[in-house]
This record gives C-alpha cells, structure tokens and sequence, in this order.
C-alpha cells in the first residue's frame, strides 16, 4: 500500500518504511509527527483518492534526523563589468520514516478521545463570550438552531444569542 503526501509545498509517493527528506520542521528527533494534507492512498483497486485532500486520513511517520543539504553555489559573473557575485546555500531538511501502519490505530484514539469530549460541554459553551471566535458564535448558534445574520458583528451575535436563550 502507498500514500501520496503534500509537505513543504511538495509532493510525496511514499510507502511503509520509506525515509525521506523533506523541509524542516519543529520537532525533535524520536517524535511521531502526522502528515494531515493525503493526497491519495491505497493500492490496485482500493484506492481513495481525495478532493484535494482525503477528510480524516492522517499518515504516521518518525522523525529520524534533522541536517542541511549539499552546499548549492550561486556565482554571478557580468563580464567587461568587472562584477563577480559568490554565494553558498544549505538547506535545511528533515529526514523521517514513513509508518503506514500507525495511522489507522491514531486516528481511531483520537477520533474517540474527542468523542468524550464532545459529550461534557464546557462551561465556555452554556453562554456566548466574547473572548470566543466569531466561528465558534456560529457555530454555537447553529447547534441551537438559532437564526442569525453570519456577516454581523461579534456583539450583535451575541446579542441575538442572549435573546433568544431567554
């Protein structure tokens, strides 16, 4: 089975147990980090293929090393002008090992851990603030199916709210 990954602005075709080099990231040596943006994964035909990205499928991978690639030199020359320009570039990298396998099992532990979540509201939730996000008052509303104007202001949602919770 292999996954198609999008990291750095970059594409991937990757397999369980593939190490790879891409562009740094923050995190140390030994961490599992998860690559969120799949493109496509699957084999034969069993594949999913995503618009543009497959909703819920992470890819596992290990981050192994971090380093700096081979010294690219950037010489500029302009002759008769007695110009010459000398530059050096290492970029950055991460290396990581790809884990297929690990994915399924984390995204099912996740998946249940923001269940429990979900089933104790927080007391953030009783009443609208306004330290919350504008999307986060829409959303409120819309789970108690509250009508309201979405291009209105933080304050006038909350008003319309408060109202009709009374």
């Amino acid at each position: 089975m292999y996954a198609i990954i999008e990291t750095g602005g970059k594409q991937y075709r990757v397999v369980d147990g593939d190490v790879l080099r891409i562009e740094k990231i923050n995190a140390k040596v030994g961490d599992t980090i998860y690559f969120e943006n799949v493109l496509m994964i699957g084999e034969g035909s069993d594949v999913k293929v995503g618009t543009p990205y497959i909703d819920g499928q992470k890819v596992a991978a290990e981050v192994v090393d971090h380093g700096r690639g081979d010294k690219v030199v950037i010489f500029k020359y302009l002759p008769k002008k007695d110009s010459r320009t000398k530059q050096g570039h290492r970029q950055p990298y991460t290396e990581v090992k790809i884990n297929l396998n690990q994915k399924s099992t984390k995204v099912k532990e996740t998946a249940k851990v923001e269940n429990k979540t979900e089933e104790k509201p927080k007391k953030s939730e009783a009443k609208p603030s306004i330290s919350m996000k504008k999307d986060e008052i829409i959303a409120f509303a819309k789970e108690r199916n509250i009508e309201i104007d979405e291009k209105a202001t933080k304050a006038v949602l909350i008003e319309t709210i408060e109202a009709a919770l009374k």
